[in-house]
């Protein structure tokens, strides 16, 4: 539950690891979830505070915990400072209670990826785009990938999918890149994090490289006004009010926006 909304948020259990624990402002519905468990791990597959927020306060419970993520998303989480004051100037006031409290990670917690790896079973493969320092997890008994942004946010039932784009990383080209790369993989599912299961990897993987073309060359001409209002019609008319709704929250308009305008005016040197 995120903000009273489900099919929101997912934190995924395997063998005792956690895949992207998800904000502070959830660990409730995630321990009552784990019960007498004691998690091993959690896998990142990037740090933004919807998807690893919950971290530190986790490893505070669990003291052995180890925590995977990427070499650069590492230090942000050993030291928070930076990447709470880029959210502070997304959320403002509004922080606490989306994603309540971040806490440092000692360093001997971390294990630091860099792409390529074995870890718990899992293959970790680099994917930037949403992030730069974004990685997904294939898991090499069950073939499921678990893929945080990359795939996009699709709410179920329905199969409309958006690309969510905040600022600061977004890279067109790098997530096309990484989308191929995924589906070379040959995954039998993506676990995406917004949210569930897509058994239709090709298709869903189409969806997303659609989306992400189409928002992104909305946003080019640099007109707000005209790309919120192209956005929220289609959100509109590609899911219902229940799933509309939701895709909103995992997928605010602004930050769609924001990401891809910052996007175009560093590719185009403005």
């Amino acid at each position: 539950m995120h903000l009273g909304n489900d099919r929101v948020i997912a934190a995924h259990e395997v063998r005792g690891l956690v895949v992207d624990p998800g904000p502070e402002s959830t660990l409730g519905t995630l321990l009552e979830a784990l019960g007498d468990q004691t998690p091993r791990a959690l896998l990142l597959t990037h740090i933004h505070l919807d998807h690893a927020g919950a971290s530190g306060s986790l490893v505070r419970r669990f003291p052995s915990l180890r925590v995977y993520v990427h070499e650069a998303g590492a230090p942000h989480l050993a030291d928070p400072a930076k990447l709470l004051g880029s959210a502070e100037r997304l959320y403002g006031p509004e922080m606490e209670r989306l994603w309540g409290e971040v806490l440092p990670i000692p360093g001997e917690n971390l294990v630091v990826l860099g792409g390529g790896e074995e870890v718990e079973g899992f293959r970790v493969e680099h994917t930037p785009g949403h992030a730069g320092h974004h990685v997904c997890y294939l898991d090499l008994d069950e073939g499921d990938a678990y893929v945080g942004d990359t795939a996009g946010v699709r709410i179920p039932p329905g199969d409309y999918t958006v690309a969510p784009t905040p600022p600061p990383e977004i890279d067109v080209e790098a997530w096309l890149r990484s989308a191929d790369l995924i589906e070379g993989l040959e995954p039998r599912r993506l676990r995406l994090t917004h949210f569930g299961a897509a058994e239709d990897v090709g298709a869903q993987l189409d969806r997303l490289r659609a989306s992400l073309r189409r928002e992104s060359e909305r946003a080019r001409p640099g007109d707000r006004d005209a790309f919120l209002a192209a956005f929220e019609a289609e959100l509109e008319r590609g899911a219902d009010g229940d799933r509309a709704a939701r895709l909103l929250q995992a997928v605010p308009p602004e930050q769609t926006w924001l990401g891809l305008e910052r996007y175009w005016r560093k590719r185009d040197g403005a």
